[in-house]
């Protein structure tokens, strides 16, 4: 008990250690990173009026088009807009989307729990496939299935995730039509849990399988390498079987920096997302990033991009939180 109990206050300094410096860094990138998106839509020579009015600008008065302006927060100088802008951001105010016409925090709460549910789903695609193909590859190292995994692997790394959707879709919705291809619900049907469900399945495997290559070969290499330590050559001179030796000693060692790999994977998952919600009419965050950039639209971009950052600084954060929990020797490097 008087062991355990310095170990936790250590790891709980540790903690503390790294979620404060990474806010320290976390919260300046924000701001350059908002900043930045501002500074680019201000360079734009595209004008967001002609966006907001369509071909109705071309009989739309000066009087009208400044009182546009001024409502959406595009009249003054650049530094005022930008100005407004972050003070905004500080109270919630994230500014009204000129292509949805409606309040941006709104499009945000309205789409955000569908992308949250279609990479969620998709993350534990991606995990079940990674773990069971890598260990079963690195338990068999250099048998039939390894080189099967290993090659598909390679292959898989080299396809964007829009080309494995428009193959699911060739074979799912042409050749063998089984499962929707588009939207949350079926034209004109109640949003239940059984049509959501069906039209998951599609967008969340496609996603699923294009973030898979990287991951079940860095388990397999993981693993291999596990399987070489002295303590996994102990519990293999102690008679223990093995599978016990794989999935009991070398598994939990390989699968620590497997943690940060699938933290790294977060910015990959993020743009994966906007070409499936795009490809398969998901409604989600994702689909609204291509509808703010063709329609011009800097104040939806311009939060997306924040959300975005955001979730990447958020994630790497508990994949470094998690290892860090998981192994007592990070704690003396923190």
């Amino acid at each position: 008990m008087t062991a355990v109990a310095p170990l936790e206050r250590r790891r709980g300094r540790a903690v503390a250690r790294l979620v404060g410096l990474r806010v320290l860094l976390g919260v300046p990138t924000v701001v350059i990173v908002a900043v930045g998106v501002f500074l680019l839509a201000a360079a734009s020579p595209f004008r967001p009026m002609y966006q907001y009015f369509g071909v109705g600008i071309f009989s739309a008065g000066d009087e009208e088009i400044a009182a546009a302006e001024r409502a959406l927060g595009l009249d003054g100088g650049g530094f005022d807009q930008l100005g407004r802008w972050l003070g905004g951001l500080l109270t919630g105010d994230l500014g009204q989307s000129l292509s949805m016409r409606q309040p941006v925090a709104q499009v945000i709460a309205e789409r955000l729990p569908w992308t949250l549910l279609l990479v969620v789903c998709a993350l534990l695609v991606s995990l079940v496939l990674a773990l069971a193909a890598g260990t079963a590859a690195a338990w068999r190292q250099g048998g039939w299935f390894d080189r099967a995994v290993t090659a598909v692997g390679h292959t898989l790394e080299g396809l964007p995730p829009f080309v494995l959707a428009l193959a699911a879709i060739a074979v799912f919705a042409v050749a063998w039509p089984v499962l929707p291809v588009a939207g949350l619900t079926d034209a004109g049907a109640a949003p239940t849990a059984g049509q959501v469900a069906r039209h998951l399945v599609l967008p969340a495997v496609v996603l699923g399988v294009s973030q898979t290559p990287w991951l079940v070969l860095h388990v397999r290499a993981s693993l291999i390498s596990a399987l070489d330590d002295d303590h996994v050559a102990g519990a293999r001179a102690r008679g223990l079987p093995e599978r016990v030796v794989v999935l009991r000693h070398a598994l939990p060692t390989a699968l620590l920096p497997f943690v940060t790999v699938l933290g790294n994977r977060l910015p990959e998952l993020v743009t994966g997302a906007v070409l499936v919600e795009t490809v398969f009419s998901w409604p989600g965050i994702a689909a609204a990033v291509v509808t703010a950039a063709l329609a011009v639209d800097f104040p939806l971009l311009a939060a997306l991009t924040l959300l975005s950052a955001v979730a990447v600084l958020a994630g790497s954060l508990v994949a470094d939180l998690t290892v860090l929990l998981l192994d007592p020797r990070v704690v003396a490097d923190v």
